[in-house]
C-alpha cells in the first residue's frame, strides 16, 4: 500500500486540476503477501504508449495506471520504457514530481555529445540513472571540459619558456584564473574523482576517463612545461585536433638514445663553431649565435624531417645573427671559405662585395640522415631586417613553378627572424598576407624566431604592444609553437611537428625559440649599459650545451668522455680549415652566390645581343588572337565595352599598326612562342590601372569564368601568368625580384598602380635591385613598369621619381666610353640597371624583348605612359617591329628640320610623353623648320654616342633639355653633366671600365685626367673644334618640393610656360 501511495503521490502534483483521488482505490494493486506477484491477474496486456501521449490522470485513468503497475510488477518489459523508468524511480523513493523522465531521443548523439548513460560509471552508483541525476555531477563534467579547453587556449601563458627564468615570454606574470581548478569549485578532495574525457582531447591515450589529478598533470605536461602552443584560434577543427594529438598524446615526446646523441653532436658543433671564431677573431663583428645555439640542431631537424616527407629543395632567408653558423653547420659551406672572409683579402672577381654576415650561398649535398639529396639556398640579405622575406617567397614560388610542384611538396621556404624585427617590421605582415594567395602562395613556410628577448638595446616591453612577438602570424591561422631554447628535446619535438604540419596542411607555422643573447648586439658591444640585471643573470647561466650534456650524462645516455671526444673532433676540423684558409690569397664573391644559373653564361659571347625584331606573320597571329573573343563566344558573355575594344584592336591589326597594349602583347606573345615564361604582377595589372590591357576577360554572368587570350596563342607556348597582387609594393616587388632570380629565361614584370607608389618599396629598390649584382654577384632581369607623367592628377599621381633611379645608376658622368660597334651592349654590361622612358609602342616592344636577348641580365626600370596609352599619335607601324628593326636608344628628328640641319636654330632633347606636347606646340607655332626634337628613350646608361651625333648634325643650333618634371626632379641633374661630356669630352676616365686592369680604387673611383695635348688630339681625331664648348640649357618647371601641383589650373599654367620656354628662340 505504501508503494502504491508513493506512485500516486508522484503523479498527482503533475496534474493539479484533477480531483484528489483516494489512495484506497489502489489497494487491489497489491496481493495479500507483499513480496509475491499476484497469481490471478488478468491476461497480460502491453502498454506501450508513452506517458506524455496519454490524457493524464483524468477520471478514468486510475484503473489504467493500476493495470500498468500490476503488469510492470509481473514483467517490467511489458510497459513503455518511460513508464518503466517512472515506476523504478517511484519505487526508489523519488520525491513528488521527480519520478518522471522524458523518453530518450532515438537520434544518434551529435558531435561532442554522449548519451547520459555513458556517465553511469561516474555518477556514484548504478541506481543513480534510475533516479534524478545530480546537477553537480553534470556541472563538474562540464567544468572538466572547460579546464581542458582552458589549458588548450591559455596554457602557453604559464609555460616555463624563459631559459633565464626572469620574465614571461608573453610579458605578463599573471596566471589566467581559468587554469586554476578551484576557479571551477573543485576542492582537494575532488582530485581522485574520475571524469569522462571529451572527444576534444587526447590526454587519455587509450583511457576514456581519468582522475581529475591525472587530467591536470597531463595537461600541465602537454601545455605548461617548456612548450607553449597557440592554436585554438585556428578555425578548422581538423587542424586543431591534429595539433592536440601531437602534444597531448601520452609519451609523444619520448626519444631514443640515438636521437639524443644526434642532438648533442649537432649542439656541440654549433657551440664549437662560435667558440672557435671567438678565439681566433675576438675583436671582429660576426653576430654569433651564443645563447641560441639550439637553432642549428632545430634547422637540421626541420630539414631532415622535411626531406623524409619528400622535400628536395629548401630556400632560406635569415638576419645576420647566426648566419655564419647556419652556413657552416646547416648548409655545410666549406669552412675555409668562411674563414677567408675574416682575412681582409682582395677579391678575385668584380663587385664591391658585402660584409660576411650578409652573404648567401647555394649548396647541393647529401642529407646523411635520410640519405637523400637536398638543395639548400640561403638568400643574401642586407642589414634591413626581414627585407629578404618576400624575396625568399618569390624564389621558392618560382622553383615550385619550374619543377611543376603545384602543391609545394618538393620545394619549401624557411624564414628565420629576430623577435624585435618579427613584430616590428611591416614587411613581415605583407609577406604573411601573400601566403594563401593563388599566384603567390608557397604552400606553407616554416618560420623560426630566434627570440633573444631583446632588440639591440630595447626591452620588449617597449618594442611591442602584443603579448608575444609572434602574434602577427595569427592573422593567417598559423599555429605558433613557443619553446624554451634550453630544452633541446622540446625544441626538436616542435620542429618535427612543424615539418609534419607543413607537409600535411601546406600552411605556415611559427617556431618561437625563446632564448637569450650571451653577448651584446655584436661581440664588441657592451650590453650592461642598458640591461644590467638581464646580463648579470646571463653571466651566471650555464650554456645550453653544458646543461644538455649534464642531463644526458646523468641519465646514462652518454659518458663525459664521449662528450669531450665530440667537441675535440670538431675543434680539429676547424683548426685544419683555418690552416688551409691562411694559404688563400684572394676571396671570390661568386662562392657566395645564392642563385646560380647553371649553363646560362657558358658558351655565350658576353657582348652579342640577339635580334629583337620578329616576323610579321607572328605579329599578325598574336594580334588576331589578342583581338578575338573567347572561342566559345556564343556562351561566354563579355562586356559590351570590351567588344568595342576587341573590334578596335582587330582594325589595328588589319591596318598594321599597334598601340601600347598591342605592342606589349606582341612582346609577351613572341617570347611565349620562343619558350620564355612571362609573369606580370602588380596591383590591377590584369585590366591595367588605366583600363588599357585587358589580359583577362570576365564572363558577365558566371562568377570566376575568365579567358586569358595570351595563354592560348600557340599549343606549345610557354606559360603566361598575369595576376593582380595584394595592395602591397614592398612585399610584392620583393616577391617578383625573388622570382626573377631563379631562372634567367623568364620575363618577370612588376607594375605599380601609379609610379608614385614605388617608394613604399624603396628598400627593395635600394638594397637589392640597384646594388644586388655589385654586392652579391647576383643578376636579375626584373622589369619595373612605373606609370609616370605630369597630367594634372596631383602630387601622388604624377611622378615615379625618375631622378632617384638615375641617381643610383652607376655610370660615370665624366667618362665617354670608347666608341665601337659594341658601344651600346658594353654600356649595358657595365651598368647596374637600365632606365628608359619610351615614347613609342615599338620601342616598348623592343626594350622588353631585349631583356631576354641580352647575354646577361640587368634590371629594367621603365617610365610607362598614362595618356599615351590612347594617344592617336602614340602608335607604331608593324615595320618598326619586324625583323631588322631594333630598340632605338635615341629617336632623332625625322621631320623637315632634319632635311636642312644647318638652318635649325634649336635642338630640343626630351624623353617620354612631353615629346608629343612639344611637337604639337611646335606645329601650332609653325616652327617645324627652326626646331628639331630628339627623344632620349634610354636615359641610363646614357647614349653618349648618339647624343653626340645628333648634336653634331645641327652645328648652329642651341641645345635645350626639356622635361615636364621640376628642375630638381626628373632627368635633368643626370643628363646635364653627361651632355657636357658628350659634347666637349672634358674628361675621359680610364680604369677597369675601359678595359684596363687598374687597382680596386681606380676601378671604383676612376679619376685619371688626360693632358690638354691628349684631349686636343682626341678632339681633332673626332673632327671637332677643341676649344669651342657647347652647353645644354634647361627648359621646364622650376624647382619644387612636391612632384606636382594639386590645382588643375596651376598645372595648365605651368604646362603652358614649359612649352613657351622650350620653343623660345
Amino acid at each position: 500500500m505504501h508503494r502504491a501511495r508513493t506512485v500516486i503521490n508522484n503523479l498527482v502534483p503533475l496534474a493539479p486540476l484533477v480531483p484528489k483521488i483516494a489512495p484506497k482505490r489502489f489497494a487491489s494493486w497489491l496481493a495479500a503477501a507483499p513480496n509475491k506477484i499476484i497469481l490471478n491477474s488478468p491476461p497480460k496486456r502491453w502498454y506501450i504508449a508513452p506517458v506524455s501521449s496519454e490524457p493524464f490522470l483524468n477520471g478514468s485513468s486510475g484503473s489504467y495506471v493500476e493495470e500498468m503497475y500490476n503488469s510492470w510488477l509481473a514483467d517490467p518489459k511489458s510497459v513503455h520504457a518511460s513508464w518503466d523508468v517512472f515506476f523504478r524511480n517511484s519505487s526508489s523513493g523519488a520525491g513528488p514530481g521527480q519520478a518522471y523522465q522524458p523518453p530518450p531521443s532515438l537520434a544518434l548523439p551529435g558531435r561532442n555529445e554522449a548519451p547520459l548513460s555513458s556517465l553511469a560509471p561516474f555518477l556514484g552508483g548504478s541506481s543513480a540513472l534510475g533516479g534524478q541525476v545530480d546537477e553537480k555531477i553534470i556541472d563538474d563534467h562540464l567544468a572538466v571540459q572547460a579546464i581542458i579547453r582552458s589549458y588548450q587556449i591559455r596554457g602557453h601563458h604559464i609555460a616555463k619558456l624563459d631559459p633565464l627564468g626572469i620574465s614571461s615570454a608573453d610579458l605578463d606574470d599573471r596566471i589566467p584564473p581559468e587554469l586554476l581548478y578551484n576557479h571551477y569549485s573543485f576542492e582537494e578532495r575532488d582530485m581522485d574523482r574520475v571524469f569522462k574525457l571529451p572527444s576534444t582531447t587526447y590526454i587519455g591515450g587509450k583511457d576514456k576517463a581519468l582522475p581529475l589529478k591525472e587530467i591536470l598533470r597531463r595537461l600541465e605536461t602537454a601545455y605548461c612545461r617548456h612548450i607553449g602552443v597557440e592554436f585554438m584560434f585556428i578555425n578548422s577543427l581538423e587542424q586543431c585536433n591534429w595539433i592536440r594529438q601531437k602534444f597531448e598524446t601520452p609519451g609523444i615526446m619520448e626519444m631514443d638514445s640515438e636521437q639524443k646523441r644526434l642532438i648533442l653532436a649537432r649542439l656541440t658543433r654549433a657551440t664549437g663553431f662560435e667558440a672557435f671564431l671567438a678565439r681566433k677573431w675576438s675583436s671582429e663583428k660576426r653576430f654569433g649565435l651564443e645563447g641560441c645555439e639550439i637553432l642549428i640542431p632545430a634547422m637540421k631537424q626541420l630539414i631532415d624531417k622535411s626531406t623524409e616527407l619528400g622535400v628536395e629543395s629548401i630556400v632560406m632567408g635569415m638576419p645576420h645573427r647566426g648566419r655564419l653558423n647556419v652556413l657552416a653547420n646547416v648548409c655545410r659551406k666549406p669552412l675555409e671559405q668562411i674563414f677567408t672572409q675574416f682575412a681582409g683579402l682582395e677579391a678575385a672577381d668584380d663587385g664591391s662585395g658585402d660584409v660576411k654576415y650578409h652573404l648567401g650561398t647555394y649548396i647541393e649535398r647529401l642529407n646523411r640522415v635520410t640519405n637523400k639529396n637536398i638543395r639548400l639556398a640561403v638568400v643574401a640579405n642586407p642589414s634591413h631586417l626581414e627585407a629578404c622575406d618576400p624575396i625568399v617567397q618569390g624564389k621558392t614560388r618560382a622553383e615550385q613553378f619550374y619543377r611543376g610542384d603545384g602543391e609545394g611538396k618538393k620545394v619549401m621556404s624557411m624564414l628565420l627572424h629576430g623577435d624585435a624585427a618579427f613584430c616590428g617590421q611591416g614587411i613581415v605582415f605583407e609577406t604573411f598576407h601573400l601566403s594563401d594567395l593563388p599566384d603567390y602562395t608557397t604552400h606553407g613556410t616554416i618560420h623560426i624566431v630566434a627570440n633573444n628577448q631583446i632588440g639591440f638595446t630595447t626591452d620588449p616591453r617597449h618594442s611591442r604592444s602584443s603579448p608575444y612577438c609572434t602574434d602577427v602570424a595569427r592573422v593567417v591561422n598559423a599555429p605558433i609553437f613557443h619553446v624554451n631554447g634550453d630544452d633541446p628535446e622540446s625544441v626538436i619535438h616542435v620542429c618535427n611537428v612543424a615539418a609534419e604540419w607543413r607537409a600535411t596542411f601546406h600552411k605556415d607555422c611559427v617556431i618561437d625559440i625563446v632564448s637569450y643573447r650571451r653577448n651584446g648586439h655584436n661581440e664588441i658591444d657592451e650590453p650592461m649599459f642598458t640591461q644590467p640585471l638581464m646580463y648579470r643573470k646571463i653571466r651566471n647561466t650555464k650554456p645550453g650545451l653544458q646543461l644538455y650534456a649534464e642531463k644526458l650524462i646523468k641519465e646514462g645516455t652518454v659518458t663525459p668522455e664521449e662528450v669531450k671526444d665530440v667537441a675535440d673532433k670538431y675543434e680539429k676540423i676547424c683548426e685544419e680549415a683555418y690552416t688551409n684558409a691562411r694559404k688563400e690569397t684572394h676571396i671570390k664573391y661568386k662562392d657566395w652566390l645564392d642563385s646560380p644559373w647553371s649553363g646560362f653564361f657558358e658558351g655565350k659571347d658576353p657582348l652579342k645581343v640577339s635580334l629583337t625584331g620578329i616576323k610579321e606573320d607572328t605579329l599578325v597571329h598574336i594580334g588576331k588572337r589578342f583581338s578575338s573573343p573567347p572561342p566559345n563566344a556564343a556562351e561566354f558573355v563579355i562586356h559590351r565595352g570590351l567588344e568595342r575594344i576587341l573590334k578596335a584592336r582587330m582594325e589595328m591589326v588589319e591596318a598594321r599598326i599597334a598601340d601600347w597594349a598591342m605592342a606589349e602583347s606582341f612582346a609577351f606573345g613572341s617570347l611565349l612562342k620562343e619558350g620564355i615564361h612571362v609573369r606580370l604582377s602588380g596591383q590591377d595589372v590584369e585590366r591595367g590601372t588605366f583600363s588599357h590591357r585587358h589580359h583577362v576577360l570576365h564572363h558577365q554572368l558566371v562568377d570566376k569564368a575568365t579567358y586569358r587570350p595570351l595563354c592560348f596563342l600557340y599549343p606549345d607556348q610557354a606559360p603566361y601568368t598575369v595576376s593582380n597582387s595584394s595592395l602591397s609594393e614592398f612585399g610584392v616587388l620583393g616577391f617578383e625580384l625573388g622570382y626573377s632570380m631563379t631562372n634567367p629565361n623568364a620575363l618577370v614584370c612588376w607594375e605599380a598602380q601609379f609610379g608614385d607608389f614605388n617608394n613604399t618599396a624603396q628598400c627593395i629598390i635600394d638594397q637589392f635591385i640597384s646594388s644586388g649584382q655589385a654586392k652579391w654577384v647576383r643578376q636579375s632581369g626584373l622589369v619595373m613598369l612605373l606609370p609616370h607623367g605630369l597630367e594634372g592628377m596631383g602630387p601622388e599621381h604624377s611622378s615615379a621619381r625618375l631622378e632617384r633611379f638615375l641617381q643610383m645608376s652607376s655610370d660615370d658622368p665624366d667618362y665617354f666610353p670608347p666608341e665601337s660597334e659594341e658601344f651600346a651592349v658594353r654600356q649595358l654590361h657595365d651598368i647596374n640597371w637600365i632606365v628608359a622612358n619610351c615614347s613609342t609602342p615599338a620601342n616598348y616592344f623592343h626594350v622588353l624583348r631585349r631583356q631576354i636577348a641580352l647575354p646577361f641580365r640587368k634590371p629594367l626600370v621603365i617610365m610607362t605612359p598614362k595618356s599615351l596609352l590612347r594617344h592617336p599619335e602614340a602608335k607604331s607601324s608593324f615595320d618598326e617591329m619586324v625583323e631588322g628593326s631594333e630598340f632605338l636608344r635615341v629617336i632623332p628628328e625625322t621631320g623637315v628640320a632634319s632635311q636642312n640641319p644647318s638652318s635649325v636654330k634649336k635642338v630640343v632633347f626630351c624623353t617620354g610623353k612631353v615629346f608629343y606636347d612639344i611637337k604639337k606646340a611646335r606645329g601650332a607655332r609653325e616652327l617645324d623648320n627652326d626646331i628639331a626634337i630628339a627623344r632620349v628613350e634610354q636615359i641610363s646608361p646614357f647614349p653618349f654616342d648618339l647624343v653626340k651625333r645628333e648634336c653634331a648634325k645641327y652645328p648652329n643650333a642651341q641645345l635645350t633639355w626639356v622635361q615636364e618634371e621640376h628642375k630638381n626632379q626628373g632627368a635633368w641633374s643626370y643628363v646635364q653633366p653627361r651632355f657636357n661630356t658628350a659634347l666637349n669630352n672634358t674628361r675621359v676616365v680610364t680604369g677597369r671600365a675601359s678595359g684596363t686592369e687598374s687597382g680596386i680604387f681606380s676601378s671604383l673611383v676612376g679619376v685619371f685626367s688626360r693632358s690638354a695635348k691628349e684631349e686636343a688630339s682626341q678632339h681633332t681625331a673626332r673632327g671637332e673644334q677643341p676649344n669651342v664648348k657647347r652647353l645644354i640649357r634647361y627648359a621646364g618647371r622650376p624647382t619644387a618640393a612636391s612632384p606636382a601641383t594639386g590645382s588643375k589650373n596651376q598645372h595648365l599654367k605651368e604646362h603652358a610656360q614649359l612649352l613657351d620656354d622650350a620653343l623660345a628662340l
